[in-house]
């Protein structure tokens, strides 16, 4: 296992910035980094706490917080006790997949919503009525998307 460049390093930073952006902390988004471009893609909980320079405690937050998403997942080889974390094959679409039911999700509450605003003026309506219409585009377009990438995907494959 080589250490790390500093260009790489780099790259797990500007990766944890673009997540912390997203909503999550920068030792989430700094595990995404690394695990993006570590060699073995699987790692130790003790060799990313390591190289990304923070507690195991740290890494244990970040992994329990990225393994429900299915973007990450623990791993275990046979005769190591220890378990790994690697980017799952599919974890970007089932990462994604859960966003878009979020999506679903957030329509039903802003129907609600809007059948509890049933006798209020258009004008006070208007602002929820209008996330309501986006998020139902959202939940309608977005499966769409991530099918269309999946076909692509198996097109490529032989």
């Amino acid at each position: 296992m080589s250490e790390p460049t500093e260009r790489e390093l780099a790259f797990v930073d500007e990766v944890a910035v673009f997540f912390e952006d997203e909503g999550l902390p920068l030792i989430a988004g700094r595990v995404i980094g690394w695990l993006l471009i570590s060699d073995p893609p699987e790692q130790s909980a003790a060799r990313l706490a390591e190289v990304l320079q923070v507690s195991r405690s740290s890494i244990g937050t970040a992994t329990r917080m990225l393994t429900p998403s299915g973007l990450v997942e623990g791993v275990r080889k046979r005769g190591h006790r220890q378990e790994y974390f690697r980017i799952a094959d599919d974890g970007w679409s089932r990462m994604l997949e859960r966003r878009y039911a979020l999506a679903t999700s957030f329509r039903e509450v802003t129907e609600r919503g809007l059948a509890a605003l049933e006798d209020a003026s258009p004008e006070r309506r208007e602002r929820l009525a209008n996330v309501h219409e986006l998020y139902g585009f959202l939940e309608k377009e977005l499966p769409a998307m991530l099918r269309r990438w999946r076909e692509r995907d198996e097109e490529d494959t032989p």
